[in-house]
């Protein structure tokens, strides 16, 4: 899967994974972190996702990395929002009042460039890839944000059935993922309504993931 797969879903309005409200699990459950307002939240693999507004209107500073600049003008206008748009190494930069968009492959965003994290929200990132290129992830992500807080919503369903994205993600791999780094609270389960895309039945899990002690 590679970013002429997302490139073209952003072109041609494919976007199922786009939810029209915000998240509810986000409402309930990101409080669970106990972040303070003014803090900065990292959402990879962003989108134009309602839920970066509902984090800044609740004061958070945002940053987000996206691979389709189409999706980041989007969400620019739906936040009535003028971005100052600038270079950075492989990025390109969206800066608005307390956000910040890079445009551009995950895999190239250093910790530098991205700037300080305080938590990060994963709704969109782990499941939207492959098996393979998942433990990719996990390992640069913990290295960009220092091991900063995370709540990670994921899915477990027969992957036979559907064949994803979104990508079944099991406890068992969650913690493979994770466990050498951090604390994982399982904070909720919810039976997907309908099933996944209507095909399969599916749970959505919604994690807590917490810093080990040294």
């Amino acid at each position: 899967m590679d970013a002429s797969f997302w490139h073209n879903r952003w072109q041609t309005n494919q976007t199922g994974w786009h939810e029209r409200a915000v998240n509810p699990l986000l409402i309930t459950h990101f409080p669970s972190l106990h972040l303070p307002p003014g803090k900065r939240v990292f959402v990879p693999l962003c989108g134009k996702s309602l839920d970066l507004g509902w984090l800044l209107s609740r004061g958070y500073a945002v940053a987000g990395a996206e691979l389709s600049e189409l999706a980041v003008t989007q969400l620019f206008a739906e936040l009535s929002m003028q971005p100052n748009i600038s270079e950075v190494g492989t990025h390109k930069h969206f800066h608005g009042e307390k956000i910040d968009i890079f445009v551009g492959d995950l895999f190239d965003l250093s910790r530098e460039v991205l700037g300080p994290v305080d938590a990060v929200y994963d709704r969109a990132a782990l499941v939207a890839l492959p098996e393979a290129m998942r433990v990719q992830y996990t390992t640069h992500l913990k290295a960009i944000t220092s091991l900063a807080p995370q709540l990670v919503i994921s899915y477990e369903y027969d992957q036979t059935v559907v064949p994803g994205p979104p990508f079944s993600v099991t406890s068992d791999e969650l913690y493979r993922h994770y466990s050498d780094s951090y604390t994982l609270t399982p904070l909720a389960h919810i039976d997907v309504l309908n099933g996944l895309k209507g095909k399969c039945p599916a749970t959505e899990h919604v994690w807590r993931l917490e810093k080990r002690p040294v």
